[in-house]
């Protein structure tokens, strides 16, 4: 069952969203008193894959903008991004390989954040009990500022193509 499920995702989601969220729950489970390893395989893969979607989306949203603003990468305008990749779709397969890249950045950047944060409670364990709240608030903050972003990028992509 585990294999179909799988084989059923695409190589983006594996190594955008589910290889990312493993290595961030190994890492973080090694790095800290957090235990985010999941026994149970089904289960971990989804979890795992959450994992991965929220580090890939704080690559995304906090990430990419700062290396963008203090010009360390540089971007084309979407619409001739569109407009290559119709004519060379290898384009598509390097802007996966970019955003996994940025995704393993992030999930490195997570990763010390929450290290630092749980050295912050061992000083401060007074603040220990606001943990998921405050987890569950970044959260829904992350998805909403990703659900903006990607309706922004469905905005460009049908006013793009109503252009042509």
């Amino acid at each position: 069952m585990i294999k179909e499920i799988i084989e059923k995702i695409s190589s983006y989601n594996i190594f955008n969203y589910l290889l990312p969220g493993i290595l961030f729950a190994v890492c973080l489970d090694a790095s800290t008193d957090y235990k985010v390893i999941i026994d149970n395989t089904l289960l971990g893969l989804f979890v795992y894959y959450f994992y991965g979607l929220m580090v890939s989306r704080l690559g995304s949203l906090i990430v990419e903008p700062l290396l963008k603003k203090t010009k360390f990468i540089f971007f084309s305008d979407y619409g001739d991004f569109i407009t290559a990749s119709r004519k060379d779709p290898k384009i598509e397969l390097l802007s996966e390989v970019n955003n996994m890249y940025r995704t393993l950045l992030s999930a490195l950047v997570s990763i010390v954040v929450i290290y630092l944060y749980s050295v912050i409670e061992k000083e401060f364990p007074w603040i220990v009990p606001a943990r998921m709240p405050v987890a569950l608030l970044l959260l829904a903050l992350v998805l909403a500022f990703s659900y903006r972003k990607q309706t922004e990028y469905i905005t460009k992509r049908i006013k793009k193509g109503l252009e042509e």
